[in-house]
């Protein structure tokens, strides 16, 4: 599974991060988290607000910092 966060650098881009990372590692995943900030490969990705998590080509969401317990279900 590749969980793709994206986002430039911003503060809410690091905090979201920081959150999928520690998800990652409380369900014990092996999932591999990656950190897009290249703002073509982005708007490649179909995402033009910030920060946004995909997962395995999906994006899941946009413009916000999703609650733990969906990235969680996006894990299982």
């Amino acid at each position: 599974m590749l969980i793709q966060v994206l986002g430039t650098g911003c503060a809410k881009c690091k905090e979201l991060e920081k959150l999928v990372r520690e998800t990652v590692a409380e369900k014990g995943s092996d999932a591999q988290v990656e950190k897009v900030t290249d703002i073509k490969q982005i708007a490649m990705m179909g995402v033009f607000t910030t920060p946004a998590v995909v997962v395995d080509g999906v994006i899941k969401s946009v413009g916000s910092i999703p609650p733990k317990a969906d990235i969680a279900a996006w894990i299982s």
